[in-house]
């Protein structure tokens, strides 16, 4: 009897995955537990181990393809890895439509479809009676192409259309374009044929694209403003140059600058609390907890793990935390949610370089600290030019909920916090 293998419980608001890459083939022996197929979510990328050893049989979902929550993705039959599972006679009619589409464009897509047919033995082509009910991968050629799955011809089960159906309709162009596709694709003029042979086309991740969905939505929802200060580290720097050998034979972590940062903002966000609430219709609602979100850089995009109860931890505590989240990262092992419930986030551009920014916010959040890169400047102290490490602070705020005075005397707290560290270990 043959085991699925099903997409598995994906995390809270977190509904589909799309299937990145197959470590396997079919016909492939499987050990119990062994990492088969790599999903890409809206937050994360994850493994799929299998749930029973023996071999890969039929790859129901393909490369590339959408999936949701308990989908199938495929099957493991019992066996050593010799044969190959068979394909099904609807596959074989699918590919067999593909490929007939691709020929002569002077073909009609019915026609395409009736001598891939033959080919394959299938069942005549069917009027498209269920094109809603057809699958992911036919909503998203949809979608792409503007083709309405109605107005197409159907050869699958039930007068079901494939996606074959719909690469014939797309490459004879027999089928009417929808007039409101779901999701309107942008457009760019074409290159000039020198420039075209050098460009590369990429799919985007679909974090990549979460990540655009997302920045936009918070640009077009919220009234979004920046306000800006800069801050002294003289006394954070000495601190940490003090410190820092003994620290980290301590507590086994380096003694970065972001504990004195989250624990800065916690201080600042308990005065203001307008910062950490965040707008529910016409409701405000203010949260009496900090899990303070901090931005990572990683090859495959920005992702932002939550420090829990910041409030509750030393900067000890939250640089260990910010020292495993940033390991998980690089090794794309978070978890969603270890990303999931902030509070209020920080982004350092400064370890790039970044002199000044303005963040977006990080939504449904309220306001977002940018830290910058720590620069020399000349400052007036006590009537006397002098040399400090100087860096640049932004805050982006939702005008709708936090007025501008907020969000000024929250700045100004948090650059009083860390002017002078001694407060935040004090609590004061």
């Amino acid at each position: 009897m043959a085991t699925e293998i099903r997409v598995p419980t994906l995390g809270e608001s977190v509904s589909e995955a799309t299937i990145g890459k197959w470590f396997k083939k079919p016909g492939d022996a499987v050990k119990a537990d062994e990492p088969l197929v790599e999903l890409e979510t809206d937050k994360v990328t994850l493994e799929v181990n299998a749930p029973a050893a023996g071999v890969l049989g039929e790859i129901v979902a393909k490369e590339g393809e959408t999936v949701g929550v308990s989908a199938l993705l495929g099957t493991i039959a019992a066996g050593d890895g010799k044969a190959a599972a068979p394909a099904k006679d609807e596959k074989k009619a699918e590919t067999a439509v593909a490929q007939a589409a691709g020929k002569a464009g002077a073909e009609t897509s019915a026609e395409a479809q009736k001598k891939a047919g033959e080919v394959a033995g299938a069942t005549p082509v069917k009027p498209a009676t269920k094109a809603a009910d057809s699958g992911p991968a036919v909503s998203r050629l949809a979608a792409e192409s503007g083709v309405d799955p109605a107005n197409v011809n159907a050869s699958g089960k039930d007068g079901r259309v494939t996606k074959g159906d719909m690469l014939a309709a797309i490459a004879t162009g027999s089928a009417v374009v929808a007039a409101a596709p779901a999701a309107p694709v942008q457009v760019r003029a074409p290159s000039a044929p020198d420039d075209a042979s050098r460009e590369e086309r990429v799919k985007m991740t679909k974090l990549r694209q979460t990540i655009a969905r997302r920045l936009k939505e918070a640009q077009t929802n919220a009234a979004m403003l920046t306000t800006f200060n800069e801050v002294d580290m003289t006394n954070v720097m000495a601190l940490r140059n003090q410190y820092k050998d003994v620290f980290e034979k301590k507590h086994g972590v380096k003694l970065g600058f972001m504990g004195f940062f989250v624990k800065a903002c916690v201080q600042a966000l308990k005065e203001i609390p307008a910062v950490n609430a965040e707008i529910d219709g016409t409701d405000i609602v203010y949260k009496n907890y900090y899990h303070i979100g901090v931005a990572v850089g990683t090859d495959k995009g920005l992702v932002v793990p939550v420090v829990r109860d910041a409030d509750e931890l030393s900067i000890a505590g939250v640089e260990k935390k910010i020292g495993e989240f940033g390991k998980k990262a690089r090794d794309g092992a978070l978890k969603i949610e270890e990303m999931q419930g902030g509070t209020f986030t920080i982004s350092n551009g400064g370890v790039y370089g970044s002199l000044m920014s303005t963040p977006i916010l990080n939504a449904p959040q309220s306001a977002i600290l940018g830290m910058h890169k720590i620069q020399e400047r000349p400052m007036v102290v006590g009537g006397k030019i002098e040399i400090r490490p100087m860096m640049y602070l932004a805050v982006s705020y939702d005008h709708r909920i936090i007025d501008g005075k907020e969000a000024v005397t929250f700045l100004v707290r948090v650059k009083e916090g860390l002017e002078d560290p001694a407060r935040l270990v004090l609590d004061l």
